[in-house]
């Protein structure tokens, strides 16, 4: 009894199972584009000298992460340091006026009363005291606005994001206004170009296909964040927000898929398929098999381009 149970499990190994039937019927799918999508930042700010002067410090460089107001880099004037000096001096100066102009004032008012001053002198002198105060006040406002020069010789970061491109060194002399850093800001979007024929159907919100580093296949989903009104060298010119693209390069470029219209598409399980030496066939319920040509995989199955009709009853191996 136990030499028959090898022959029996042999038998059930070996017998066909009952196969499948799938009637296949034409389904309207979005048709798809595939474009190649470029990383960019959604925006791209410079971080610029406020002084002219000798960049003495650098604190950043290519490929640096940096937080919203951190040093990049610090410009110095050293006429600014002797302006300040000479400028407290001339403080000193005006303090000792303004003490004495008081004093005048104050010598004046008591001699007044005993009719030893005319009015008119100490009327002189309380315009005298006035006029030091003011020129004292003028001269510290002064030395404040350099101070603040000073302190404008630290470059801050304008927002929070990466280094991109250092355009100085230490030890280069600077103009006001001119570029010391660009940054990429944090969040990043993917640019994409589409032939201007498909500008009527590419909206804002639209759902976008991003293939992973080097693959073909569907890895994310993206929408449609804006679609720029301006054709630009026959191509409309649209940004896909997508989450997760902090890690990848700014310029790097990635396939993507965008609908741009509907079609009528044939689809099997892909179960179903058989390849023989490089062939790929589908058998027919009547036992015939035929020779197809495959397209992409979806939700829906496997789509089939060309060797299948719709209403074809195919059979799973």
């Amino acid at each position: 009894m136990r030499s028959l149970f090898p022959i029996l499990a042999l038998l059930i190994a070996t017998t066909p199972a009952v196969a499948g039937e799938f009637v296949v019927h034409a389904q309207r799918i979005d048709d798809r584009k595939v474009v190649i999508a470029t990383v960019e930042p959604v925006h791209q700010v410079l971080a610029r000298a406020r002084i002219g002067g000798t960049v003495i410090r650098l604190d950043v460089k290519e490929g640096d992460r940096v937080e919203a107001g951190a040093a990049v880099a610090v410009v110095a004037d050293q006429k600014i340091a002797l302006q300040i000096s000479a400028l407290d001096a001339r403080i000193l100066s005006a303090q000792a006026q303004r003490d004495q102009a008081r004093i005048n004032l104050t010598r004046g008012s008591e001699l007044q009363k005993t009719g030893a001053v005319a009015t008119a002198a100490v009327d002189q002198a309380r315009t005298n005291l006035d006029v030091a105060e003011r020129t004292l006040t003028a001269l510290k406002a002064d030395r404040d606005v350099l101070t603040q020069q000073a302190v404008e010789g630290t470059v801050a970061a304008p927002t929070s994001g990466r280094v991109l491109t250092v355009a100085v060194t230490e030890g280069a002399v600077t103009m006001p206004g001119e570029t010391i850093a660009t940054l990429a800001e944090d969040q990043y979007i993917l640019r994409l170009a589409l032939p201007e024929r498909h500008a009527a159907i590419l909206r804002a919100g639209d759902g976008v296909d991003i293939a992973p580093r080097g693959g073909t296949t569907v890895a994310t989903r993206g929408r449609v964040r804006t679609v720029y009104p301006e054709i630009r060298g026959g191509r409309v010119i649209a940004d896909v927000e997508v989450a997760g693209l902090g890690d990848y390069f700014v310029g790097e470029r990635t396939r993507v898929y965008v609908r741009t219209g509907e079609r009528s598409a044939l689809f099997v399980p892909p179960a179903a398929l058989i390849s023989r030496a490089g062939i790929d066939l589908l058998r027919l319920k009547s036992g015939a098999e035929i020779v197809v040509q495959t397209g992409e995989l979806r939700a829906e199955g496997l789509e089939i381009l060309s060797g299948l009709s719709d209403g074809d009853v195919v059979v799973a191996p």
